[in-house]
């Protein structure tokens, strides 16, 4: 299976930089799944159902989130009427939404898509090693599913270590998402779980992690609440990762970032 996972959509920059180029990506790298995470998509806070809805018809799959989930309140209606826009697995229960989705492809194969988040520096939500271990009593791959994908949306580096260190194995990609800035530590780990530790913002890097520069400055020179942040609107860099899987065992064959647009280096996947 050839996944593609986005980092995190900041604002209108970062969607009309994805809705540009996904058909285009689908096509040459022959993809058979796109999950993006959306929490920041709707003008830098949060996702609108309108911007849900089109993302999901421009091609991408499934849509997580993150500490920005209900930012948009109109979304808590309409998120458990759309299963492909997952919210954290550790929220606690009765939150509106599911932090998991099984995602069926056009030839049978299906993929597990998780989202979870961490804790370090955090929302004090329930526990993502627990809720995780919990999930996976339910599915595993070469049986229910053919590929499990897991977006940890977390702040702290070594939690997201230790998430893809314990899931070694078992799922085919940990990646992580909500720092905006894209690690170079993408490889695939011992037991075979590919595993990046960010995978960057889909947005206008000319920027305090997807948002003007001035105001966002100004806040910390200060130390004072200023005008609102706004998303900056210079031409985004598309960034994510690309992971080819086994069918039979679900682990990762391949990892390769990608990078298109923007300021970043570019680099495209050639397998």
């Amino acid at each position: 299976m050839r996944i593609l996972f986005l980092g995190d959509i900041v604002g209108r920059t970062g969607r009309d930089g994805v809705l540009s180029r996904l058909s285009d990506l689908r096509t040459r790298l022959a993809l058979d799944l796109v999950v993006v995470n959306a929490e920041n998509a709707s003008h830098g806070f949060g996702l609108s159902p309108a911007i849900a809805t089109s993302l999901l018809q421009s091609g991408v799959d499934v849509i997580t989130l993150g500490n920005h989930a209900w930012d948009r309140r109109d979304l808590i209606g309409h998120i458990d009427g759309e299963p492909r826009v997952i919210r954290p697995l550790n929220y606690p229960p009765a939150t509106p939404g599911q932090g998991s989705v099984v995602v069926g492809l056009a030839d049978g194969r299906k993929a597990l898509v998780v989202n979870v988040m961490g804790r370090l520096f955090m929302d004090p939500l329930d526990d993502p090693f627990r809720c995780m271990n919990e999930l996976l009593t339910k599915h595993r791959m070469g049986a229910t599913v053919h590929a499990i994908v897991v977006d940890i949306h977390a702040e702290a580096t070594s939690e997201k270590w230790a998430f893809g260190h314990m899931l070694d194995g078992r799922v085919s990609l940990v990646v992580g998402t909500h720092t905006h800035t894209p690690t170079a530590d993408h490889r695939i780990l011992a037991a075979g779980t590919a595993f990046q530790t960010d995978a960057g913002m889909c947005g206008d890097y000319d920027s305090v992690i997807g948002m003007t520069k001035e105001p966002a400055v100004a806040r910390f020179v200060r130390k004072m609440p200023g005008e609102r942040l706004q998303p900056s609107e210079g031409e985004a860099t598309i960034c994510g990762i690309m992971v080819e899987t086994d069918d039979a065992t679900g682990l990762a064959r391949r990892i390769a970032p990608l990078r298109q647009g923007g300021l970043l280096a570019q680099t495209l996947p050639d397998f």
